[in-house]
């Protein structure tokens, strides 16, 4: 009962989405060197510990800089650290170059890092990355909370009351030494723990933020190579416009004069811009454009790896998808699912299909993890799991995959719910949000009534960080709540390994636990695939798929 290959094609050319603008005004930036490119609303207020999805991620990585940033290439070069020394892989010792500032003229010191690094993994304050500093000592202790006694006491019983606080307010394995000078001291030794520096949640913050922190991610005050061009440059739902940073002093100094991220209710609007001269760069080809975008822009295109994985979750917490009922029907539509021909038909080769949970651009890949033929188009195991599920408990309703509407992904999930439907005889439809916020608002709440997609791409060039954001127990892009004692020893194993081969070896069999769980369900890895203006030059693309704004000129 294989999916018909004119049955997905039919699907590619009928996905022509409205080309709609979210709002605003066309040519932006034509003739001032500000470079226009393509966006999502951001989920969050503009705060680095607490941004964990793409959209805002682009804009917070323009306008903050960390310890260190990354080439096009992944690797890792100095910002505002002048040197990240160890003996032991376990207590380093991190020196700022001076000069840096805010752009509030505020000087950036190691107070703006311990301080922000603090407050990122303070239980209180909910941030969404905090689980970014768990490998320093003192974590737990900001994060567990216990009660406290508030010194008030009920008014009919006469007891005293209780709040549920922190153990500490501040992590005893950072220490400032002096205005250029921290130490860190990490929980176990972990040689390669400078590497994810460079992610957002690593980012420092001036004194203000602290006065009024959802104020001020409404209107961050960075450091980084471009700034918010005024108080009410992020228009939401619209667009945010970002000028260059007259006194940053990195290594990401912009070549040209802004950057306007517009935030387009489709790809295809953005590419209709695109061809219109409306966008200088787009950094995804909508599905109705993947067998015309080389022809559309011969000279001005790009298709090559990157670290971004697609699959899609089923939450723990629906009837039929936990214990063993759930293994097997997940392995079941795992099976179901004809990735080879879903990449080659409707993607046109822009995407691989996945042999692991991580990126073939990443050191430590593996096409041949134990386990992984889970991952292989097989209709009659598929079928066969499934009725060993309904004999546990029998599956009635819709199977259903949750989207956002606001990217390129209707075509995609029309075609993986129709093989599903096809090989295993049930009903299986998408689910369209209007926008990425708003799909997560669901997967949040708990609120999913079936699958949803979930792709990721990387905050740093790392395996581990495929891995422990997105299934370690309680960890803060782990929406659908699983969970393994298994798994969370193996990666805690794999983090505090003294070699990269040690951990990798680690985060191999921590993978194939997940392949016998399925927590989430593997599809493929996307390709870098772009486009751009003959208005601008330099384009390139990082390891992260996302354009390198800071090399780009107009004109």
């Amino acid at each position: 009962m294989r999916i018909k290959r004119l049955g997905v094609v039919a699907i590619a050319i009928a996905a022509v989405g409205a080309l709609t603008l979210s709002g605003c005004s066309s040519n932006a930036g034509a003739d001032n060197g500000i470079i226009t490119t393509n966006g999502t609303e951001p989920q969050m207020s503009l705060i680095p510990t607490n941004t964990t999805e793409v959209g805002g991620g682009k804009i917070i990585t323009s306008i903050f800089a960390g310890l260190v940033s990354y080439s096009a290439s992944g690797e890792i070069q100095d910002e505002v650290a002048q040197s990240i020394e160890s003996d032991d892989a376990t207590n380093w010792t991190v020196t700022l170059n001076d000069g840096w500032t805010f752009t509030n003229d505020e000087p950036v010191t190691a107070s703006s890092f311990v301080d922000a690094w603090n407050y990122g993994a303070l239980s209180t304050n909910a941030q969404g990355s905090s689980y970014f500093f768990d490998n320093i000592v003192g974590y737990s202790d900001v994060s567990n909370m216990a009660d406290d006694p508030t010194g008030a006491t009920d008014k009919d019983t006469g007891e005293v009351l209780q709040v549920a606080a922190p153990l500490a307010e501040t992590m005893s394995g950072l220490t400032v030494v002096d205005d250029t000078t921290f130490t860190v001291e990490l929980a176990g030794s972990e040689a390669d723990w400078p590497l994810r520096l460079g992610y957002s949640a690593y980012s420092p913050l001036p004194s203000v933020a602290f006065e009024d922190m959802d104020a001020f991610g409404q209107n961050p005050i960075g450091n980084g190579p471009y700034m918010l061009a005024s108080a009410d440059s992020w228009q939401h739902d619209v667009q945010i416009d970002l000028l260059t940073n007259p006194n940053y002093a990195g290594v990401r100094t912009p070549k040209n004069n802004g950057l306007t991220i517009i935030f387009y209710a489709s790809f295809d609007a953005a590419y209709a811009a695109v061809q219109g001269g409306d966008l200088d760069v787009l950094d995804a080809i909508p599905e109705a454009a993947l067998a015309s975008y080389q022809s559309d822009f011969p000279d001005t295109f790009v298709n090559e790896p990157a670290a971004v994985f697609q699959a899609f979750n089923m939450p723990y917490y629906l009837e039929h998808w936990s214990g063993e009922e759930g293994k097997l029907r997940r392995a079941a539509v795992s099976m179901a699912i004809d990735r080879a021909e879903i990449t080659d038909v409707v993607f046109q080769g822009t995407r691989t299909p996945a042999t692991d949970f991580t990126s073939p651009v990443i050191d430590g890949y593996s096409d041949s993890l134990k386990g992984s033929e889970v991952l292989e188009y097989n209709p009659e195991e598929a079928v066969a799991k499934w009725a060993e599920a309904d004999a546990i408990s029998p599956y009635t309703g819709t199977f259903d995959i949750a989207y956002n509407a606001d990217g390129p992904h209707q075509v995609w999930v029309d075609a993986v719910v129709n093989s599903v439907k096809n090989t295993l005889g049930i009903a299986a439809v998408g689910k369209p949000y209007p926008t990425f916020a708003a799909a997560l608002e669901d997967r949040d709440a708990q609120a999913l009534t079936g699958a949803t997609r979930a792709g990721w791409q990387a905050d740093y060039p790392s395996l581990y960080n495929f891995l422990a954001p997105l299934y370690q127990t309680g960890a803060g892009s782990n929406y659908e709540g699983y969970s393994s004692v298994e798994f969370d020893t193996l990666l805690k194993e794999g983090a505090a390994a003294s070699s990269v081969e040690d951990a990798t070896a680690k985060y191999v069999q921590a993978q194939e636990v997940l392949l016998q769980d399925l927590p989430t369900i593997p599809l493929w890895y996307q390709n870098t695939s772009g486009v751009w203006s003959d208005s601008v030059s330099n384009v390139e693309f990082g390891w992260d798929s996302v354009p390198m704004y800071h090399e780009i000129t107009k004109g």
